[in-house]
């Protein structure tokens, strides 16, 4: 790194992976800048169900179920550090999760498909089960009489999303990382073992380079030698206004927050780089989950809204590092909230050293998306 560095890393994205990841290397010594778009950005943390989640994460990619279980064990450690560092509880529980079926046979699809993953070789087994609707009533009183039962992983549980991406950046802050809002990246270069960043509010020079900006990777990353094929997936969400305690445990698209109100959210949607909500789409989200919880049908709506998840051809993350920009990594994933322990505590020290460990990470690399055209 010559004398005219500034930084030793520079993170583009402000978001749950950028401010995870920054938070993490400042943790780790680096002298660390964040740019970021600003309140224009697409930014998927401000849209996110809150949710740590393991189960049913992995098919296809049991060394993705590993990476999740890990995150999850560490997310107890990692919220406390983040509550003493900046005094922001970010209401991190973990009392298990359920998967809600509405029929006998979506009970039956479901734990085929969670015996398949767990099946996988070099699967990572953790405790799960299917819960008769009986005892799920003793866990879930509220439930209404369409509920047959349920998935249940004991790993499984939610956070305030919208507090962590504050504490975030607080703590960030704290540990000296400068936080340069309305630094939307229009060029990067590397020379001579250095990064020149030129964005709309200066430019920024930096030895490593961390792309965490979500669909934004997919333009910048050919700028550094790194192919991030992600897509926006749209994801619309449903709050209601707060309400007495009655959901002790998340359910994967129902939970009450620490505040008292109830979330909704099931929907998965190819509209490209649109964030309208529909009315069509709400309606349906709100009828699946009143016959989940009939109760929720008294409650007033408050709140709604649509957001871009991260999405990647096989829905797995993307770790990996230039070899044509040595320093230069990217970091996407469609779970920020779920993968920001590791993000922080796992990804941001090996990205300080330099390096991504194959034996970890090489599952993650975009080259998995390399076939050879045929003849």
């Amino acid at each position: 790194m010559n004398a005219t560095t500034s930084h030793d890393v520079a993170v583009i994205g402000g978001g749950l992976v950028g401010s995870a990841i920054a938070w993490g290397l400042a943790k780790a010594g680096q002298r660390v800048a964040v740019l970021d778009e600003g309140d224009i950005a697409w930014r998927a943390s401000r849209g996110n169900f809150a949710l740590v989640w393991v189960q049913s994460k992995g098919l296809g990619m049991p060394q993705y179920a590993g990476w999740t279980v890990r995150s999850s064990n560490a997310w107890g450690g990692f919220a406390e550090a983040l509550k003493a560092q900046t005094g922001l509880d970010v209401c991190h529980q973990r009392p298990g999760g359920f998967h809600l079926a509405l029929s006998e046979r979506e009970l039956e699809q479901r734990e085929a498909m969670l015996k398949r993953l767990h099946n996988q070789p070099a699967m990572q087994r953790y405790d799960w089960e299917i819960v008769d609707r009986e005892r799920l009533r003793r866990m879930l009183p509220q439930i209404g009489p369409e509920v047959v039962g349920a998935s249940y992983c004991p790993l499984d549980g939610h956070v305030n999303s919208l507090r962590l991406l504050r504490a975030l950046h607080v703590g960030m802050r704290q540990l000296g990382v400068a936080y340069l809002p309305n630094h939307a990246v229009d060029a990067i270069a590397w020379r001579d073992g250095e990064f020149t960043i030129q964005s709309s509010g200066g430019a920024v020079r930096s030895g490593k380079l961390v792309l965490a900006a979500g669909n934004g990777n997919a333009r910048l990353g050919p700028m550094v030698g790194l192919a991030v094929p992600v897509r926006p997936q749209r994801g619309q969400i449903v709050v209601t206004e707060r309400t007495a305690p009655f959901l002790n445990y998340p359910v994967v698209t129902v939970r009450q927050t620490d505040e008292g109100g109830v979330m909704l959210g099931d929907s998965l949607e190819e509209a490209g780089f649109d964030a309208t909500v529909g009315t069509g789409v709400v309606s349906a989200i709100a009828d699946r989950a009143v016959r989940m919880f009939p109760l929720l049908a008294r409650l007033n709506v408050v709140r709604t809204w649509a957001a871009l998840r991260v999405m990647t051809p096989d829905g797995f993350p993307i770790y990996d590092h230039s070899a044509t920009c040595p320093g230069a990594f990217v970091a996407t994933c469609h779970s920020g909230v779920t993968l920001a322990a590791n993000h922080a505590l796992a990804l941001a020290p090996l990205i300080a050293e330099g390096r991504l460990p194959p034996e970890q990470l090489e599952v993650f690399s975009a080259r998995r998306f390399d076939v050879p055209a045929a003849a």
